[in-house]
């Protein structure tokens, strides 16, 4: 799912310059990383008001820095939330504010309330969380038998099932018309590129099947479990199933891109997942997002309910475990060199690693429009959650770790400079990138055949069909489930054009490539963005599309 600007999704996350999908054994860690107390150094006190508005006054600055039109944040610290507030505008050009009870979507930070239902349902005798898959869901099929036979429940949730990154994400991104159980079934004919459990590789459709399971166990839609078992008990009152719950008067916030990657607007076209909504549907508000956290970090006891829980300590352990390793990198800049961890992995729904010697436990999300961050210190009892209306990951990267700081009595950081020279070298890389294409490109160039030739419907085995048809301004492509992927069809060198998608919020343009056969018929259609700014989620490169017969169709 995206952040900002897109191609530097989880670069920029974590600060480091090789991809975390990089190939590693898989090693299990029997129990969760703890930090020896005593080598701890104290708790810093909490920040004074002057502290404070030097935070408020970074905030500020960041949004400017990085077009941010809004950014909410809040922060708890021992069972107390000690700030919770919005900054800048709902939406650009409009005088409604932000503030803590606005909402925004947390997109993959939902990831981690799947895995608590899964979870609580294993502290009800539902299920385990080392149960087969296909105990729970008979019908489950992966591409591979054994992958299949061998898929345990929190296989879904920590991204080593030999997936390559984003796989299948084109079946609900953006919004399509499958069901999630649809989503799921279309799985069995998406390629494994890695070994089982052999690496990380981020992925979000085994988190729709995780919500399948989920409804089978507990005997209720996941939008029910989560009201009544999670955000009732919380009073999360400002949170949202998804998009489509959304009600008349809501204070949310909107989502801004960069149209083109270069004209800051506000996003007009919907966005629902609601087919997979347990990988990243829910809006929430910092408001709520901090009884979310102050859950956490009491161990899944409810805050002020007297002992009550929503799940167990030892659950808790579970899902706060190291189920798989990601290689650690060098930094993207010298200047986020303080960010590298030590260690670096993945638990169920959540990252692990380290920052100056304290435990993180923490997630990212991205949506259209919208990027955020949560971040728990769990040894410090100390969560930061970070909400922006913009795709720049540099942004609440910046906003968490001047916090952090603040609240570890840390000086001497310029995240602010940092991140912007981490942005500004993606974006030469990606210009750079660009220039390589053109000095490649043989302009001069035709298309091999006529261009009524070219038209059809194309078929791929786990999307689906994608269609290209003449227009009154030429060739057009419309993928069949996915209203927004509607572009035209530029030619760029010999057989291969680019789509140039209407929606140019999208930042998703994409090389068409069609191969012959020996007589000059097309074989087959292979896509590639052409930017690597563009999000991993438009997984355009594992589309094998083969032209569909007509009926009654001669040689």
């Amino acid at each position: 799912m995206r952040i900002a600007p897109l191609a530097v999704a989880l670069a920029l996350t974590l600060a480091l310059a090789s991809p975390l999908h990089a190939q590693q054994a898989e090693r299990t860690v029997s129990k969760p990383f703890l930090i020896d107390d005593t080598r701890l150094q104290p708790s810093a006190p909490l920040p004074d008001a002057a502290r404070l508005a030097r935070f408020d006054a970074f905030v500020e600055a960041v949004q400017k820095q990085f077009q941010v039109p809004g950014v909410a944040v809040a922060i708890v610290k021992d069972g107390e939330v000690i700030l919770e507030r919005g900054y800048g505008v709902r939406e650009l050009g409009k005088p409604a504010k932000v503030d803590e009870h606005t909402m925004f979507a947390i997109a993959s930070n939902t990831k981690a309330f799947t895995a608590a239902a899964l979870n609580m349902l294993q502290d009800d005798g539902k299920l385990k969380t080392t149960d087969r898959v296909i105990d729970h869901l008979p019908w489950f099929r992966m591409s591979d038998p054994y992958v299949t036979r061998e898929m345990r429940i929190r296989d879904l949730l920590a991204h080593r099932s030999g997936l390559s990154l984003g796989a299948g994400d084109l079946l609900y991104w953006p919004t399509t018309t499958y069901t999630t159980r649809e989503v799921a079934e279309r799985l069995k004919d998406v390629p494994l590129t890695g070994g089982f459990r052999e690496q990380y590789a981020y992925d979000n459709i085994l988190f729709g099947v995780a919500q399948l399971v989920i409804e089978q166990a507990s005997g209720m839609s996941y939008k029910q479990f989560l009201q009544t078992r999670i955000w009732q008990p919380l009073g999360m009152t400002e949170t949202r199933y998804n998009s489509d719950d959304l009600k008349p008067g809501d204070n949310v916030a909107v989502g801004h891109a960069l149209y083109d990657f270069k004209d800051l607007r506000p996003i007009r076209e919907p966005t629902s997942w609601r087919n997979v909504s347990g990988a990243g549907g829910i809006y929430s508000s910092v408001h709520d997002l901090a009884k979310w956290m102050n859950l956490q970090l009491a161990g899944g006891e409810i805050p002020g309910s007297g002992g009550k829980r929503l799940f167990s300590e030892a659950r808790q352990r579970e899902m706060w475990t190291m189920l798989t390793p990601i290689p650690v990198g060098k930094p993207a800049v010298p200047e986020l060199a303080p960010t590298v961890p030590n260690f670096l992995g993945y638990g169920q729904g959540w990252y692990l690693s380290d920052y100056a010697g304290h435990r993180l436990v923490w997630h990212t999300g991205g949506w259209p429009g919208q990027v955020s961050r949560l971040t728990l210190l769990p040894d410090d009892r100390v969560g930061i959650v970070v909400l922006t209306s913009a795709e720049v990951g540099a942004a609440f990267n910046a906003i968490t770790f001047e916090a952090l700081d603040m609240l570890l009595g840390k000086d001497g950081h310029d995240w602010l400079r940092a991140y912007a020279a981490a942005q500004a070298k993606s974006k030469d890389n990606a210009d750079a990138d660009w220039q390589k294409h053109l000095a490649a490109r043989d302009a001069a160039s035709t298309p091999s055949l006529p261009l009524a030739k070219y038209t059809g419907t194309y078929r791929d085995p786990w999307y689906g069909d994608v269609i290209i048809r003449q227009g009154k301004n030429g060739l057009e492509m419309q993928f069949s489930k996915t209203a927004q992927l509607l572009g035209d069809l530029q030619h760029w060198q010999h057989d291969t054009f680019i789509v140039r998608w209407r929606d140019r919020s999208l930042n998703a343009d994409a090389f068409a490539s069609f191969s012959l056969d020996a007589d000059g018929r097309i074989r087959e259609l292979r896509m590639q963005p052409v930017s690597p700014l563009t999000d991993f989620s438009f997984d355009f490169q594992d589309l094998r599309l083969v032209p569909v017969a007509a009926p009654n169709a001669g040689p």
